[in-house]
């Protein structure tokens, strides 16, 4: 497929659009783009079919939230669309995508990402860490703490994102709600380095926040954080996750926090003949719009 270059944004293609989405984006507070990559997805691929399908599931919700009493037609939000990978080259493609949240965040806006892979979230976090520096935040809902050092001999694995955002982030700076799987390495250098909460996502959530205060938070959300019961479409299913209710109500508890970014990754919609990877993905984004935007 080919490319477009809007408004200085090299290698991006849009096939299609979230829904209340404006075409004003030098007045848009919020930036929904997608990174349609897995390469390096380790168990079941097709996540590169994420964000194409979010956005058509967007449609089968509506605008107005039960959760937060506010309606997305009163945000003004931009969909950027999608990068343009490189299909067979990683680095490449992490660079298309690191060069347009460069650019999202100098021009001051959320950037509101869809994977894709985890390994995705990478050149986001490196584009924030460039500009906000030792003060950033990294709040990561997970079933697993992708703190490998490698996988199978690739230190640019989905398994290893987090990992690879310590080689610049602070690892005290890092949080993980809702781990439930890892290698006993990974389990060893959370509990020590980071701030690991296994299992666990509102009650140590609930704790953390009020010790952020304003400094500049990101937000990384794996579909997989939730039991594979409510979220089937997934690379990695880990039974024994929490449930959809419990994620918004999650983001319903950040609102206050300064969000400068947030993604949701890892949805498979070709895994899941039911829809309600998407539709609950395209959910979580509204509320995110909703809150931060």
């Amino acid at each position: 497929m080919g490319g477009r270059n809007f408004a200085g944004f090299p290698h991006i293609e849009r096939l299609s659009d979230f829904m209340a989405s404006s075409d004003d984006y030098a007045g848009a507070r919020a930036v929904l783009w997608g990174i349609g990559q897995d390469f390096t997805t380790s168990y079941r691929p097709g996540t590169r079919f994420g964000p194409g399908r979010i956005r058509e599931a967007s449609y089968g919700i509506e605008e107005f939230s039960y959760h937060s009493r506010k309606s997305l037609t009163e945000k003004n939000f931009f969909d950027l669309g999608d990068v343009a990978v490189v299909f067979g080259d990683v680095q490449e493609s992490l660079n298309r995508a690191e060069q347009v949240a460069r650019r999202l965040f100098a021009d001051g806006k959320l950037s509101l990402m869809m994977g894709g892979e985890h390994l995705v979230t990478l050149p986001v976090v490196k584009a924030a860490y460039e500009k906000y520096g030792d003060d950033l935040v990294l709040l990561q809902f997970d079933a697993h703490a992708d703190l490998r050092e490698e996988y199978l001999g690739n230190p640019l694995s989905h398994a290893a994102v987090m990992r690879r955002c310590l080689d610049f982030l602070p690892a005290r700076n890092l949080y993980q709600f809702g781990i439930r799987s890892g290698t006993q390495e990974e389990y060893e250098f959370g509990m020590s380095r980071c701030h690991l909460f296994p299992h666990e996502v509102l009650e140590p959530l609930r704790r953390v926040i009020p010790t952020l205060g304003d400094r500049p938070v990101y937000v990384t959300i794996d579909i997989d954080v939730m039991d594979p019961a409510f979220a089937p479409g997934t690379g990695t299913p880990e039974p024994g996750g929490i449930t959809s209710k419990e994620m918004i109500d999650a983001l319903l508890a950040m609102e206050g926090l300064n969000v400068v970014g947030l993604d949701v990754v890892e949805v498979a919609p070709g895994l899941d003949h039911t829809d309600r990877t998407p539709v609950l993905a395209a959910k979580l984004l509204r509320e995110a719009i909703l809150a931060f935007g």
